[in-house]
């Protein structure tokens, strides 16, 4: 499945008015694969869009890397072919069956989270993988099943 075109914008506040309208309307119907509707809220875009500049836990500067790439979020939840795994809950130091890990494109990833009974998910974030040792801990986690 070819994935969409990268986004290019001057500035963030650009990128934040297109995952708004894009993600956040309430008539948005992003549905995964397998038919959940997943949910997005406007405080999301900070996590996603942003990253580290000290490699710590303070999302601190806009990344375009990541930007450029939001209209494949949508596209992600919906590729059959992408990679699912069991995410991590970092708080907990534990994998958490709520969590959904989705590897497209070798290096993509976008995570989910689901309500209970997984009727519903919320968008967490999404990110290139910048080491292989970032993907090597994806994928050595639990398969989603």
């Amino acid at each position: 499945m070819p994935y969409p075109p990268l986004v290019k914008y001057n500035i963030e506040t650009e990128y934040r008015k297109h995952y708004e309208a894009k993600y956040c309307a309430k008539k948005s119907g992003i549905k995964t694969f397998d038919g959940i509707p997943v949910y997005f809220k406007k405080d999301r875009f900070n996590h996603a869009f942003h990253e580290s500049s000290k490699r710590d836990e303070t999302k601190d500067i806009f990344s375009r890397q990541r930007a450029e790439r939001i209209d494949w979020i949508a596209h992600a939840l919906r590729d059959t072919l992408a990679e699912l795994y069991i995410g991590w809950d970092n708080r907990l130091k534990r994998h958490d069956k709520r969590r959904r890990v989705c590897v497209v494109q070798g290096n993509y990833v976008v995570v989910i989270r689901f309500n209970h009974p997984r009727t519903k998910a919320f968008f967490v974030t999404a990110f290139v993988t910048d080491t292989s040792a970032t993907m090597q801990k994806i994928r050595r986690s639990p398969k989603w099943n």
